[in-house]
């Protein structure tokens, strides 16, 4: 637990916990070994002080704290590095359009040096049609591909090898794979992005996949909960409904109960319409029903998940921009149980601010929500839980990388040429 929630005692009780817990090392002292000591007075007189353990957050205005759970797209290192300087945002998401220049340069390096906290650097890295990176790290199937063609101890490997190129490009987070469950043809919304019509095979695929980009540093983010495989429409372009939840429950859900407590990994919620959880009124993403239920389990036979939470882009998809503006969705969607809300430009952080500020100002928004999703964020991008500790999370070296590639198509049904792991890999969780 990350003591900036301790922070909020009172003085007394402060007092009182600032001496129970050595900084470093979180151990309460009468846990600790008892060596015998020196008490004499002149022991005790010269005995230096123990370092108090602040909260990295603590230095931080109120407005600061809310900018470090937004996820926003970035068009440049330029912009991403004004993000940062006017607004100390904690997360970025890279899209195809800087892909090239992260690539080719140091700029992601240089960020993270700049930051006052290690960032959280995005992207969406899928394989298929849903890839940033091809020109530069040649192609990668798409999940029906793999899951078609491949074993998933080659998708693991397949998976390490795309996440070890993003990790020397500086990214920490990749918003994939896909738990949808689907037999929509290829080139639908979801379509081949799914690993399979067959809930236990999606399982078994997104675990390898997710193992994979685990095993080269990169926090997987499974989506879109509670599915999208069976949606009515495109939620980029419309409003979308899936079958109600009981349905949901014995079938799309399926995957992301067997997955929910997979360690180190995050879910992105999407903007879908359930009938029996989310009402007619709001998508999934600003849904505190649809929060509940996978925070909780309950209802679908699911462990209670742990790890942190994503929107769905709040920005550029009409499922929840045509009815709800980008201030407002922000708001409702950190109300409703979001940790990180994710939009694809950096257009409209001030006022997205200012809308949660107002939030926070009429009890919409607890501080302790506020703080939980700073405290699952923080683990996330390697926060130490003292200000005073050692700052992990960020890179040591990123910069150019390989030249582009020309993207050359594998032959039907053939899985690509991967890079053999580096050493032996632990077997796949269950």
């Amino acid at each position: 637990m990350f003591l900036f929630r301790r922070l909020r005692l009172t003085a007394a009780a402060s007092i009182t916990a600032v001496a129970l817990v050595s900084c470093g090392t979180g151990e309460p002292a009468d846990q600790a070994p008892t060596p015998a000591a020196d008490t004499s007075p002149a022991a005790v007189a010269t005995a230096p002080p123990t370092a108090p353990c602040d909260s990295p957050f603590a230095a931080l205005s109120q407005r600061e704290r809310i900018a470090q759970l937004f996820t926003v797209g970035v068009s440049s290192m330029a912009d991403a590095r004004q993000a940062v300087e006017q607004h100390n945002i904690g997360g970025v998401f890279i899209g195809s359009g800087v892909v090239g220049e992260a690539v080719s340069g140091s700029g992601l390096a240089e960020l993270q040096k700049t930051a006052p906290l290690p960032l959280l650097v995005a992207i969406d890295e899928e394989g298929g049609r849903v890839s940033r990176i091809t020109p530069y790290a040649g192609p990668m199937p798409s999940a029906r591909v793999m899951a078609s063609t491949m074993s998933p101890e080659q998708v693991r490997a397949t998976a390490r090898a795309r996440g070890e190129f993003l990790n020397r490009m500086g990214v920490t987070v990749d918003f994939a794979p896909s738990l949808d469950v689907s037999d929509q043809p290829d080139q639908a919304v979801i379509g081949d992005r799914s690993f399979s019509p067959d809930p236990a095979r999606v399982t078994e695929y997104a675990r390898a996949f997710a193992a994979g980009l685990q095993d080269a540093g990169i926090t997987p983010v499974f989506k879109h909960f509670p599915g999208h495989g069976r949606s009515s429409g495109d939620s980029h372009f419309t409003t979308v409904t899936v079958p109600p939840l009981d349905q949901l429950a014995a079938h799309d859900l399926r995957p992301f109960a067997e997955l929910a407590a997979t360690p180190g990994a995050g879910m992105m919620l999407g903007h879908q319409l359930v009938p029996g959880l989310t009402g007619a009124d709001r998508p999934a993403s600003l849904s505190p029903a649809a929060y509940r239920l996978l925070r909780e389990g309950h209802g679908y036979g699911a462990p209670a998940f742990e790890g942190p939470i994503f929107t769905d882009d709040l920005s550029g998809m009409k499922a929840v921009s045509d009815a709800f503006p980008l201030p407002r969705s922000v708001t409702e969607s950190l109300i409703a149980g979001a940790d990180s809300p994710l939009w694809i430009t950096t257009a409209g952080i001030g006022e997205a601010l200012d809308s949660v500020e107002g939030a926070l100002a009429n009890g919409a928004l607890s501080t302790d929500a506020l703080d939980r999703s700073l405290e699952r964020m923080a683990e996330v991008r390697g926060i130490p839980e003292c200000a005073n500790g050692p700052v992990t999370g960020r890179m040591s070296a990123a910069g150019s990388l390989a030249a582009p590639v020309e993207p050359a198509a594998p032959g039907p049904g053939a899985p690509p040429v991967t890079s053999p792991p580096a050493a032996a890999l632990a077997p796949l969780p269950r």
